[in-house]
């Protein structure tokens, strides 16, 4: 199924417009956990005014993820809502299909179609991509040399029962950190793996690496510095069986023993908070000091979603 037959979202289901948008409007109702709130009184479908759009940078700073719900949106209002939040970019997936020579739509190259349907548009459980697999914890295009700042998902069709969305705060992970753990990461730096993604499916004109040295991706601190609020998170990126990730300048024993550790700690569920999808969800993360992670998706469900990303920074280490 083409994209462009998804690019109208659910536009044509929209009800009557709202007031316009003011920072009056403006509510923003806490998870109750360490990530996350939840912001009511903004049509994204509308001009966004600059202090109300200031006032929800804000707000994404301080709580890591935002949600907004009961939105109705096209490809175009779509984007427009996200550079409320950045600028967005074309994804790292799409580059390497697009070299390895797959056909595209490019009537909007920063907006990809996450979905788990076929070619037919029937769900499916593998059909190339994600899929209806589970993804597992990670941080956006960690396997570019600036990964993305953010990230965002507006969801046009979703299971009944299945893949939701959790999320963690990557402050909290580094400053919970043992000590002893905390200083043997000071300086230290870790490759992340471009060859698969984040439910494991091999990229496009890749190859699974069979030595350390075949992994394909950058090196990035573990330790990164919020080039917005001057914090320190942890910045784990994404792992796969080994070789994938590694620890630069430790033997293969000693990175998969700290990673490990590292690994263990990150995702705990005393840092996270999950979002239970409904259709007309837009929600927007950091990738700079927030992880995520998506349940395995019901295949006989469809799930249908516009993603981009923002333009982002090479990490600082912290």
């Amino acid at each position: 199924m083409p994209d462009s037959d998804f690019f109208d979202g659910l536009a044509h289901a929209r009800p009557p417009a709202r007031q316009s948008n003011s920072l009056a409007s403006l509510e923003v109702l806490l998870t109750g956990r360490p990530v996350g709130a939840e912001i009511r009184g903004v049509d994204l479908s509308q001009p966004v005014p600059a202090d109300l759009a200031a006032a929800l940078r804000a707000a994404w700073l301080q709580h890591l993820v935002l949600l907004f719900r009961g939105q109705y949106l096209d490809a175009g209002s779509y984007l427009n809502a996200a550079r409320v939040f950045g600028e967005p970019v074309e994804g790292g997936a799409r580059r390497y299909m697009k070299s390895a020579g797959m056909e595209l739509e490019d009537r909007f190259p920063e907006l990809t179609i996450l979905s788990n349907l076929d070619e037919h548009g029937q769900p499916v459980r593998d059909n190339g991509g994600l899929g209806s697999y589970e993804v597992v914890w990670h941080s956006d295009n960690s396997y570019i040399e600036a990964p993305p700042a953010g990230s965002c998902l507006y969801s046009l069709e979703v299971p009944t029962h299945s893949g939701n969305t959790s999320f963690n705060n990557q402050y909290l992970a580094y400053e919970t950190l043992p000590v002893e753990l905390k200083a043997a990461i000071v300086g230290k730096r870790s490759k992340q793996d471009a060859s698969r993604n984040s439910a494991g499916v091999l990229r496009p004109g890749l190859k699974v690496p069979e030595r350390p040295e075949d992994v394909p991706g950058p090196m990035h601190p573990l330790v990164r510095i919020h080039p917005d609020t001057g914090r320190k998170a942890l910045y784990l990126g994404r792992r796969r069986v080994y070789p994938s990730q590694f620890i630069e300048g430790m033997t293969e024993g000693e990175s998969e023993v700290l990673l490990a550790k590292l690994w263990e700690h990150a995702p705990g569920a005393q840092l996270s908070w999950t979002h239970v999808w409904k259709p007309g969800d837009f929600l927007v993360w950091d990738n700079r000091c927030a992880m995520h992670y998506r349940e395995e998706v019901d295949d006989t469900q469809r799930r249908v979603m516009f993603r981009t990303q923002f333009a982002g920074q090479i990490p600082v280490s912290g």
